[in-house]
């Protein structure tokens, strides 16, 4: 690959070497994501992975600055899944929109990818990617970027600029959807769902993961990112006031300093772990937490936890997140509290009383109404429905032209 009459070397799966599409009318698709996808599983690969079983998903991430020569690897996943990652030299930073454009046509041009939809994750991806021509644009806003810490500046504006790209806009909760519905004519609220098999396989499980297995009961737990949406307060203060409790925390720490998390001899942070992990580890725990803290980057999360904590069988008590509020804790299927004594007294009431097999049945029959096989349906129907009205568009303006 030639960058600016340089060689840029490029290691690229090739076509032939990839398996063959299930569907040979399914279209590929390019999605374009801040988020690693070996990082933590979530709505991305849930997403993606379903994609690729009917057709070519090549996922395109954001770059890692390397001090040697700039090159993309491709590495092949499962079905027909390719992670795409950009290498670019540290010198090189001023020319990376250049430098990620011409890879991602290489990705084009080198494996042939005529039909496609363009998946935007990250509005940041307009930088070398508004050249391009599918036959459909989704922004699938799952998070209010420009509400993390350390969101680049630019971020707001080239929202501004996908949205008025976007033929069909997802948003990842309810909350999230009522900020977005008036900017777009398609926007779709699809709020995170569930692999409940997965999951649930947490109510049989008997043996915990030997690093959870030594810590004593009764133990509450949290899984995911550990970033600046904690409530570390909060997390330190329960643990002092229930030193008997063990607090468990998996997931890796995400723009926190190592120092500033609490340390306790009762809070333990047992780092993150494969998705395939999670039900074993969650079989162990007496409750579930989600101590988030209520500030402007969890004002529109949707938790994606909140049902696969469910599913597993486990009480669940969140801070007042407003889509757990709605519909779990309306529902009584999650109880919400705010201060730590209102953690440890709602923490109290359900290791007195256990489950009760009527909470239960009551969130089994939540939860049957909802599947990441059923959103990807819906999802996918969009998508074509937006494929065929382009189509036609194109159709009767080159219909208009040549009369």
């Amino acid at each position: 690959m030639i960058y600016k009459g340089e060689f840029i070397t490029l290691t690229k799966v090739e076509s032939a070497n990839l398996p063959v599409n299930p569907d040979e009318n399914a279209p590929d698709v390019i999605c374009l994501s801040h988020l690693r996808w070996d990082f933590v599983y979530q709505r991305p690969q849930h997403l993606m992975s379903r994609f690729a079983k009917n057709g070519r998903v090549f996922y395109f991430e954001e770059p890692i600055f390397i001090d040697g020569e700039t090159h993309l690897k491709i590495s092949a996943r499962d079905g027909n899944l390719s992670v795409c990652v950009p290498h670019i030299n540290h010198g090189e930073t001023q020319e990376t929109a250049e430098i990620q454009q011409a890879m991602l046509d290489e990705i084009i041009s080198g494996n042939e990818i005529e039909k496609y939809i363009a998946w935007f994750y990250t509005p940041m991806a307009l930088d070398f990617a508004s050249h391009l021509k599918p036959d459909a644009i989704v922004f699938d806003c799952m998070d209010e970027l420009s509400a993390f810490k350390f969101a680049p500046p630019a971020l707001i504006e080239n929202e501004r600029k996908l949205l008025k790209k976007a033929d069909l806009v997802f948003t990842g909760g309810q909350s999230l959807y009522e900020a977005k519905k008036d900017k777009h004519e398609k926007v779709f609220a699809f709020p995170s769902s569930i692999d409940v098999a997965h999951f649930s396989k947490a109510r049989t499980i008997k043996s915990e993961p030997d690093d959870q297995a030594k810590i004593q009961k009764p133990k509450l737990g949290f899984c995911g990112v550990i970033d600046e949406r904690m409530d570390t307060i909060l997390l330190a203060e329960m643990a002092d006031l229930r030193p008997d409790w063990q607090f468990v925390m998996i997931g890796p720490v995400v723009k926190i300093a190592p120092e500033d998390l609490p340390r306790r001899s009762n809070i333990h942070y047992l780092g993150g772990k494969n998705y395939d992990e999670l039900p074993a580890y969650l079989s162990g725990w007496n409750v579930a937490l989600m101590p988030f803290a209520i500030n402007e980057s969890t004002r529109f999360i949707s938790p994606t936890k909140t049902p696969e904590y469910l599913a597993a069988g486990l009480p669940v008590i969140s801070t007042p997140i407003r889509d757990v509020v709605r519909p779990y804790g309306e529902k009584n299927l999650v109880q919400i509290a705010k201060t730590a004594e209102e953690f440890v007294a709602e923490a109290e009431k359900i290791l007195a009383r256990g489950n009760s097999n009527e909470w239960l049945g009551r969130v089994d029959e939540f939860l049957a109404n909802s599947s990441w096989d059923k959103t990807f349906a819906e999802i996918n129907a969009l998508i074509n429905e937006a494929r065929s009205e382009k189509e036609q568009m194109t159709t009767a303006a080159a219909s208009q032209n040549f009369n």
